[in-house]
């Protein structure tokens, strides 16, 4: 049964490299020609977009994870079944409950990689693609008024703005406003940069200006002063920026628990941050919903033809998966859903078709 097993899992692991890299090739060449038009722009060159687009390829093997092993695992079983390999395979003592367990064991390594590129390599490429972003398209912004984070600090509390990123943890533009217990504005700083010190839970603000708004019995009092660097103390990190700024389905699954916890400590919105938290958690988790989908696509009869009409059906069920959990995301944000069912749906549902599926064509035929 060893034999076996190591036949279904090196056969299923190449097919799903070679669909992989058709996938990442395709993409790759995509990107290519919509970065090639900022090609000599100051200091952006040819090879500057390549390693740029490069540095993309994590991000879209984690999105087509799911989908290579989908497509790659019923190439594999379809295949089987049609050279009549896997009904040898059940002579041999390969029951449907064995195989089951045998597609699952490899789904799990699969959810492994996709946690590692998601989490990991993922977070890494696009930190550094962004310092390439900038050398040669300038400032990450977010529209005309940049991003906003708000954050309480002892009697008081803080509203920031930051214009844009200059490279990660270095802003531009930075605004800070302060406001008492009862809402009143009683100072503002306006820095041209500022650099992040997570270390010491600060930031570094760069050519300031500060404006303290006090109150002298019904007079209204204003003073200013300038301050070529001073230190801020503050508890936002360089990762809740970028995640205000960027796309949060780059942050690190931990780093966006910390920026959710932070948008709720200080009543912001974090339904959409929530939403995506919990679609990192279980997006790995599909591959494992994949490879049971695929499995009953070995028990098929493929010598009177039809096998393309099947493997094809296969790949647009992947092709929906991915679409649905778009979908679902959008629609649990605007109609207030529970973040975590919003994630999961599409996992559930194609759950239950994978049982349903297996239940009716493996066990009961």
């Amino acid at each position: 049964m060893k034999v076996l097993r190591n036949l279904i899992y090196r056969e299923i692991c190449l097919a799903v490299l070679y669909v992989s890299l058709a996938f990442l090739a395709l993409f790759f060449f995509f990107d290519l020609v919509d970065e090639m038009r900022w090609v000599g722009s100051t200091g952006y060159t040819a090879g500057i977009a390549l390693l740029f687009v490069a540095l993309a390829i994590p991000g879209h093997l984690y999105e087509l994870m799911p989908i290579a092993v989908l497509i790659g695992t019923i190439f594999v079983m379809a295949r089987f079944a049609q050279s009549s390999e896997f009904t040898i395979m059940r002579t041999s003592g390969m029951g449907p409950w064995l195989a089951l367990r045998t597609l699952l064991t490899l789904g799990i390594a699969f959810v492994a990689l996709t946690v590692l590129v998601g989490d990991y390599i993922t977070p890494a490429a696009d930190n550094y693609s962004q310092k390439l972003r900038i050398l040669g398209k300038g400032q990450i912004s977010s529209g005309a008024t940049g991003a906003w984070l708000k954050e309480k600090q002892a009697d008081h509390s803080i509203a920031i703005n930051v214009g844009a990123i200059k490279a990660p943890g270095d802003f531009v533009n930075v605004r800070i406003f302060e406001f008492n217990a009862n809402g009143h504005i009683t100072g503002q700083i306006r820095a041209q940069a500022a650099q992040v010190d997570e270390k010491n839970d600060q930031w570094l603000l760069q050519g300031a200006e500060l404006t303290q708004v006090s109150q002298e019995g019904e007079k209204t009092r204003i003073t200013k002063k300038h301050e070529a660097q001073m230190q801020w103390p503050t508890q936002v990190t360089a990762a809740m920026v970028s995640g205000a700024l960027l796309k949060p389905d780059r942050m690190t699954t931990i780093a966006l628990f910390q920026f959710i916890r932070h948008l709720e400590a200080n009543g912001q919105a974090a339904q959409k941050y929530e939403i995506e938290f919990w679609r990192k958690v279980f997006y790995p988790l599909s591959c494992l919903v994949m490879v049971v989908l695929a499995l009953p696509f070995a028990y098929l009869h493929f010598r009177s033809g039809g096998i393309t009409a099947y493997v094809f059906g296969g790949v647009m069920a992947g092709i929906s998966f991915f679409l649905l959990n778009n979908v679902f995301g959008y629609i649990g944000t605007l109609q207030s859903w529970l973040p975590w069912l919003a994630a999961a749906a599409p996992g559930l549902l194609y759950t239950a078709l994978s049982l349903s599926a297996f239940g009716w064509l493996v066990l009961r035929r």
